[in-house]
């Protein structure tokens, strides 16, 4: 998994499966864009305008539930 953000495009992009291509792309709610592969697998998530929606977009705080 991977997550990046793009302070240029104010985009915060989650990768669920690196290399996997993208066949389908939705925008289920208003700036919210989700990839599908062929099988119809989520691939990745993109948020666009990412600072308007939360707080500190630079920060993320990333943690595994024992």
């Amino acid at each position: 998994m991977k997550i990046q953000y793009d302070k240029h495009t104010d985009t915060l992009t989650v990768v669920l499966r690196e290399g996997a291509k993208v066949a389908e792309s939705d925008e289920e709610k208003p700036g919210v864009i989700l990839d599908y592969d062929e099988a119809g697998q989520l691939v990745s998530l993109e948020i666009l305008d990412v600072s308007r929606r939360g707080s500190e977009a630079r920060k993320i705080e990333f943690s595994l539930a024992e």
